[in-house]
């Protein structure tokens, strides 16, 4: 159960807030911009690369690193396959798990791999795999983790990542809504300089500024009839959220938000893009998950009954042009009484949108997490 009060008690909220996930969603921009230093410190920006890759491959565990490596894929797809490497197995080595290269991986692809942790033996393995293969390393991690010693052996490029100091003695949670944008910032740059999508530093910057204006505008002390995040909380309180997105850049966004849900608030959730997501969840507004759905006795006494999960839409976009699937996603969701929830940021450049997106929504499974006590 939701408990909507706590939502506006600010202090109440830090109280219950043992994670720091508040503080982490809060410092977003603070991380963008000490990632984007570090960057610069480690020679991103001084880069003169040679021709684009062949492919970039990424490798990463968890939440964060998951949606690094989504958000890479759709924002430089189109100009280079990027591909997702996950573990296979147990590695030969203590707790280690084990990261295969491709079959065709060699000198002329990139090898990414972001971590909050860094001791993982498997990813240094990994990074062994590709020294021999001739692929070209770039790393971020916490500074001093053994990866970065790795890396430097293997002579690839090593980006502290950008930590907060109350994070020195325990390393960042993979799930953390800051953690997210330290990872992302400098391979972001890097990208940038490489030529396969566009992130200069002053684009940075404006990603910075509006995470901090959504922080504003979703922090504990803005009352919930205000703040789009304590908002969305609420509203799936009691919901099975089916989370439809529609533009080049809330796809990512939305299934961060079903992964989120699950991690921090312990919440099931489903993500589709449209018009899709019509089809794949259309089945979901018929059957007992409906909002129209009753098919007990209506006069029955309920006080001592627990309300039943009912599906609840919601929509992010991000301001696609053209052709929109949304009035047919309207229709569909409140044809079958089924609830919807909208977001759709201020206008702006793709990663500016993206941010805002992934900000608000991280502030939802935030409050979802502490109000309901996961």
């Amino acid at each position: 159960m939701l408990d909507e009060t706590l939502l506006d008690a600010p202090e109440a909220l830090t109280r219950v807030d043992r994670r720091g996930l508040l503080r982490g969603a809060a410092e977003a921009g603070a991380r963008v911009r000490t990632a984007v230093r570090h960057a610069a410190e480690a020679g991103i920006t001084q880069l003169k690369p040679d021709g684009r890759p062949r492919a970039v491959l990424f490798a990463g565990p968890g939440l964060a690193a998951g949606c690094v490596a989504d958000l890479l894929n759709r924002l430089a797809g189109a100009s280079c396959p990027v591909a997702r490497l996950r573990p296979t197995g147990v590695a030969p080595a203590a707790g280690a798990l084990r990261w295969e290269l491709p079959g065709w991986a060699g000198p002329v692809d990139l090898l990414l791999i972001a971590t909050t942790d860094g001791t993982e033996p498997g990813l240094a393995l990994l990074v062994e795999q590709a020294y021999r293969r001739g692929c070209t390393i770039v790393a971020v991690s916490p500074a001093g983790a053994p990866l970065s010693d790795a890396v430097a052996g293997a002579h690839g490029l090593f980006v502290p990542m950008a930590t907060a100091p109350y994070e020195e003695d325990e390393p960042a949670a993979a799930s953390a809504p800051g953690a997210l944008w330290a990872l992302l910032t400098p391979l972001l740059s890097l990208l940038d300089r490489t030529g396969l999508l566009s992130a200069p530093a002053e684009t940075l910057e404006k990603v910075a500024d509006r995470l901090d204006r959504t922080a504003e505008r979703c922090g504990p002390a803005t009352a919930t009839y205000s703040n789009p995040a304590k908002t969305l909380a609420a509203e799936l309180a009691d919901a099975l959220p089916l989370i439809w997105t529609e533009g080049h850049a809330a796809g990512p966004a939305g299934r961060r938000f079903a992964a989120a849900l699950a991690e921090l608030a312990g919440r099931p959730a489903l993500a589709s893009d449209l018009p899709e997501a019509l089809p794949a969840h259309g089945r979901l507004l018929l059957g007992d998950l409906a909002g129209g759905a009753d098919p007990d006795d209506f006069f029955r006494d309920r006080v001592d009954e627990a309300q039943p999960m009912r599906v609840r839409v919601v929509l992010l976009r991000d301001r696609p042009g053209g052709l929109t699937a949304a009035p047919a996603a309207r229709e569909l969701a409140l044809g079958h009484d089924t609830p919807i929830s909208e977001l759709e940021p201020e206008e702006g450049g793709e990663l500016e949108t993206l941010a805002e997106l992934i900000a608000v929504t991280d502030f939802a499974a935030v409050y979802l997490a502490l109000a309901s006590g996961a």
